[in-house]
């Protein structure tokens, strides 16, 4: 067998493959082995005479036909074997030359994994960003803790800044109601920002029973470009004003929280948790640059195949997001003031840095000879039967092999991380 190799790009190859004599001898062989199976010859019972006669009334043509159709598939991994290309689907396949008996040529053609030179990883220069809980995270915590732990009372009163209020609203644009701009018994506390500037505010000094308009402007870098910049009215129903009293910051409140003695415990405890959920975020965005930075300095290309695959991945993700939702894809997306023309390019772009960057992260991982171990896979299989333990689904899918694969692929992948994060973090 000999084998020529033409690269048509990066990641697509094609192989002309010549076969000679000794090549198809083998596979007319097979082939014959298996017509004779239907074949049956006078004095013997079906597919039991002996190949050299059960050959002699075959269809010529049949078994030709069948000898190529073995040559060629059994022939295909050797080539590219040879030629040291890894396939990433199965390859198509074009008979060209074939003489039956004496010689056949093929091409196959398939997407490969394309070859990646690694930039220098141990040198990426990218600074992992320093982290701490500050008296004002600390702050904003415990005021949420004294939301969770506030008594509501209806007043008979106007509202006030800080009260909670229940409404119902319709926003129109041009006397038309516009899709999320409506909504009852909606609970508000006057004072969180939630809607834009005015909306809020044109509620304080209203009652409980007073029916009124806001006029607002959507501010123009809204997300939504049908609102950005537009004017609108706000039809309102103020229902119900509570009064919110919260708990004083002492030592009741802090044992409610856990065991803790007075509120500089419990401060103490806020503090190491963010400091701890700050690092957990800082960490996973240096592994992310240092990922973005590696790939910018190796030659590295992206197949169109695992392209399309990434693709399939972001789009099932976006189309539960809708469905949840009630909504098409093209809704969903649209809701988010941006057009899907614009996101289908944006997600490819999104697709492609993906591909590229588990490409170097596999390489990286050969290269180092990283790997997870079995026990590492064993123990990420008991964990995940933990958390699936009441969905007989997924505890039947931990038992296929592929699974297990993919399981060991990933925590491959995160160890691989791990070692870029620590010989670059100086």
């Amino acid at each position: 067998m000999k084998v020529t190799t033409k690269n048509l790009s990066d990641t697509k190859v094609e192989l002309t493959v010549s076969l000679d004599k000794n090549d198809l001898k083998e596979a007319r062989k097979k082939a014959v082995e298996r017509l004779a199976k239907d074949v049956k010859v006078e004095g013997f019972r079906a597919g039991k005479a002996p190949l050299d006669l059960a050959e002699k009334i075959m269809n010529p043509n049949e078994v030709s036909s069948l000898a190529i159709d073995i040559a060629v598939r059994t022939s295909i991994p050797e080539a590219f074997k040879k030629a040291e290309k890894s396939p990433l689907v199965i390859p198509e396949v074009n008979v060209t030359k074939y003489v039956p008996d004496e010689m056949a040529e093929y091409t196959a053609t398939a997407d490969i994994l394309p070859d990646v030179k690694l930039g220098d990883y141990k040198n990426l220069k990218v600074k992992k960003e320093k982290t701490e809980a500050s008296e004002k995270d600390v702050n904003e915590i415990l005021e949420n803790i004294r939301n969770a732990y506030a008594e509501k009372k209806t007043a008979k009163k106007p509202a006030e800044n800080g009260d909670e209020v229940i409404i119902d609203f319709v926003g129109k644009k041009d006397d038309k109601a516009f899709d999320g701009g409506t909504a009852k018994d909606y609970h508000l506390t006057l004072g969180s920002n939630q809607f834009i500037p005015g909306f809020e505010e044109g509620i304080i000094g209203h009652s409980s029973g007073d029916k009124f308009d806001l006029n607002l402007t959507f501010p123009k870098d809204y997300f939504n470009k049908d609102l950005a910049g537009k004017k609108t009215v706000f039809e309102v129903l103020l229902k119900q004003v509570n009064e919110i009293k919260k708990p004083e910051l002492d030592a009741e409140l802090a044992k409610k929280c856990g065991p803790f003695k007075s509120i500089d415990e419990l401060k103490k405890d806020i503090k190491k948790n963010v400091e701890a959920q700050n690092e957990a975020k800082a960490t996973d965005k240096f592994k992310d640059e240092l990922v973005e930075k590696l790939v910018e300095k190796s030659k590295v290309s992206a197949p169109e195949i695992l392209i399309k695959d990434q693709l399939r991945l972001i789009k099932d993700d976006f189309e539960r997001n809708a469905k949840n939702r009630g909504q098409s894809l093209e809704d969903y997306i649209k809701s988010g003031g941006e057009t899907f023309e614009k996101w289908e390019k944006e997600i490819e772009k999104i697709a492609e840095k993906r591909v590229k960057a588990s490409l170097v992260l596999q390489v990286l991982a050969m290269q180092e000879k990283i790997s997870a171990s079995d026990e590492d896979v064993d123990a990420k299989i008991a964990e995940l039967k933990d958390v699936y333990q009441k969905s007989p689904e997924a505890l039947k899918n931990l038992k296929d092999p592929r699974v297990k694969i993919d399981i060991k692929n990933r925590l491959t992948i995160e160890k691989t991380l791990d070692y870029l994060a620590k010989i670059n973090n100086k």
